[in-house]
């Protein structure tokens, strides 16, 4: 697999660190890890990733408040996003349906096949 840039971005310490280990372990990919929304905008405009994965709920600036940062900034516009959340509801409509994310991810997540999921969301090809 093609090395990747990710930024995780979660308030819970236990989920970044599971999410960085399998993107790191299973794909090989470069991960760097936010605990906030404040904290990934400045990292995104140090060194900007090729995806972001976004935790939905945060304290202070959650996901989609943090996405629309994103979407305000020409820099960082085109960087795709895949929202990170327990609160997925079957068949009724979400908070992020009108945002323009790449796609959502139910956490818990299978840590094995993370990689697989965020590459077919933002339509990287397999070997990527």
């Amino acid at each position: 697999m093609t090395s990747r840039m990710v930024l995780v971005v979660d308030d819970d310490d236990s989920v970044r660190e599971i999410t960085q280990l399998s993107l790191e372990a299973v794909a090989g990919w470069q991960v760097r890890a936010a605990g906030s929304g404040s904290r990934a905008l400045e990292m995104l405009r140090e060194r900007r990733p090729e995806v972001v994965l976004l935790d939905v709920m945060m304290p202070g600036m959650d996901g989609p408040t943090t996405f629309r940062a994103m979407q305000a900034d020409p820099e960082l516009r085109d960087v795709p996003v895949v929202l990170l959340t327990a609160k997925v509801r079957m068949g009724s409509v979400q908070p992020w349906d009108d945002l323009g994310v790449a796609g959502v991810i139910a956490k818990p997540f299978d840590p094995m096949s993370l990689a697989h999921e965020v590459s077919a969301l933002v339509g990287w090809d397999a070997a990527g």
